[in-house]
């Protein structure tokens, strides 16, 4: 990778481990809970919600010495805009993350019977669900990731080490509220293996667009918040105190 160092390649091939092992994990709880229960019931959601939890607390566990675990494009996007990541890495990140995302449903494809497959854990919006609903929740929703993710894993003041168990829990509790609506996606890599092993768009530019548009404007939220609190670092005591 031309102007990468060699240290940058290991993150992003890191970010396309991640990816495509929490991809392949979470898509396949979703097929294998579909298979015992048949429908969407209370415990289909939990099973879900627990399954892309968890996995995304491991791969960010794993992965945040190597690369900062953003396995989310859409992290990766707030990053950059916050310039905690260079653009030119943060472009591979996403291509890394973009790519493990469609490797991780093709393993799950190849190690799944046809007839239990079903649709590979695509994301889709619920029937009688407006599109202009679909895309708000899924921006509200990565807009609430990426807040966590930056005060426990970017703020100087945050959980360090214990990190990735914060945003382990925002993505279960976001999966809690999002599956019965629009598949709670918050990522657009978890979207995209899925649509495209299964070939099926359908409603797909709502999965690139919600995350984007939730993960840039709380990045740049958090700019001015840390500008706003740099200053007041930097000002004497007399203007602290008023």
């Amino acid at each position: 990778m031309a102007g990468i160092t060699k240290n940058e390649q290991r993150a992003v091939a890191a970010e396309f481990l991640g990816t495509m092992f929490f991809v392949f994990l979470g898509t396949g709880a979703v097929v294998a809970a579909l298979n015992f229960a048949g429908s969407v019931d209370t415990g289909v959601l939990v099973a879900i919600a627990i399954a892309h939890g968890l996995g995304i607390m491991t791969a960010v566990a794993w992965t945040a010495n190597l690369s900062g675990g953003h396995i989310n494009p859409a992290v990766t996007l707030a990053m950059i805009v916050t310039r905690n990541i260079k653009p030119a890495l943060g472009v591979a990140y996403m291509v890394a993350q973009f790519a493990g995302a469609a490797a991780g449903s093709a393993l799950l494809k190849l190690a799944i019977p046809n007839d239990l497959e079903g649709n590979l854990g695509l994301h889709s919006l619920r029937s009688g669900m407006a599109s202009g609903e679909g895309l708000l929740l899924e921006v509200l929703m990565t807009a609430f990731l990426v807040l966590v993710v930056f005060n426990v894993a970017v703020s100087k003041k945050g959980w360090g080490l214990n990190a990735p168990i914060a945003i382990g829990f925002a993505i279960m509790l976001i999966h809690l509220v999002g599956v019965p609506f629009t598949g709670a996606s918050v990522n657009p890599a978890r979207s995209f293996g899925p649509a495209l092993i299964t070939n099926d768009w359908t409603n797909f530019c709502i999965y690139i667009a919600g995350p984007a548009i939730g993960a840039v404007a709380v990045a740049l939220v958090w700019t001015v918040w840390k500008n706003l609190g740099d200053a007041l670092e930097e000002a004497p005591p007399s203007v602290k105190a008023s």
